[in-house]
């Protein structure tokens, strides 16, 4: 058995005295495992950081095997990833939410969409705005997503400024005002045509980890018996953080 791939490493483990386990998310082949001889290594280190991207051929006498991987970078973003509190965070949630996928199982949308985030995680609010659409991309990729094109009450497209934590459904204001204290808040860049950058605020991106975070721990997490990373913790911490005040003159 022989393919060839694009893949992103989402992590590595040490095997045996010199070679190393390495997890891909791959572009047709899902999220893949295989052994890298001498990935354990000095020279092969900086390839197998989570982020970059990699050409992979796989190899195995069956389909079933572990395998042996042979891996070239494409794209080495993790030196520059490790700059910044927030994309260390970031990768690493990112990595996190991957693995939610089952194994061997080709996710092409959810595979992009990774890519794209990693090449524009610089700024950090803009991260956090990414961030917070793959997960919502990965709620609806496991079956759980959320309809915040319509009223959920009136079938209304406008005015939808709350999200209904039974539903995952959107809420428009009128709709919503008997019950506005029970309801999440929908941020304005999670609106059809709304929330530029320049609307952006931490109280937006807190909002939108709200309703992500909500949604993710009761329909995924929680039925495997796990809970949110740290590292998504670290996340929002990083890109919410107070900004200090200026010096009175």
């Amino acid at each position: 058995m022989e393919w060839t791939d694009e893949g992103i490493v989402l992590g590595v483990r040490r095997h045996g005295e010199s070679s190393a386990i390495v997890e891909l998310l791959t572009r047709e082949h899902g999220r893949h495992l295989g052994l890298v001889r001498g990935g354990a290594g000095s020279r092969m280190r900086p390839l197998l950081q989570p982020g970059n991207s990699v050409t992979a051929v796989w190899r195995a006498r069956l389909d079933e095997h572990l395998g042996m991987y042979a891996l070239e970078g494409t794209r080495l973003r993790a030196a520059t990833l490790l700059a910044s509190s927030h994309a260390v965070y970031g990768v690493t949630h990112l990595a996190a939410l991957a693995r939610l996928l089952p194994e061997r199982d080709p996710h092409q949308d959810i595979y992009e969409m990774l890519q794209g985030t990693l090449d524009d995680f610089d700024d950090a609010g803009t991260a956090a705005v990414h961030l917070i659409r793959f997960e919502l991309a990965m709620l609806a990729e496991l079956g759980f997503g959320l309809d915040l094109d319509n009223c959920a009450a009136t079938g209304a497209t406008t005015e939808l400024v709350y999200v209904s934590p039974k539903s995952g459904g959107a809420v428009s204001r009128a709709a919503g005002a008997p019950w506005q204290d029970r309801l999440l808040p929908l941020p304005a860049f999670l609106r059809e045509g709304e929330g530029g950058a320049n609307a952006l605020s931490e109280q937006d991106l807190r909002d939108g980890f709200q309703i992500t975070g909500m949604f993710l721990l009761r329909n995924v997490l929680e039925p495997r018996g796990q809970g949110h990373s740290d590292a998504r913790d670290g996340f929002i911490n990083a890109v919410t953080k107070p900004r200090p005040r200026a010096a009175v003159p």
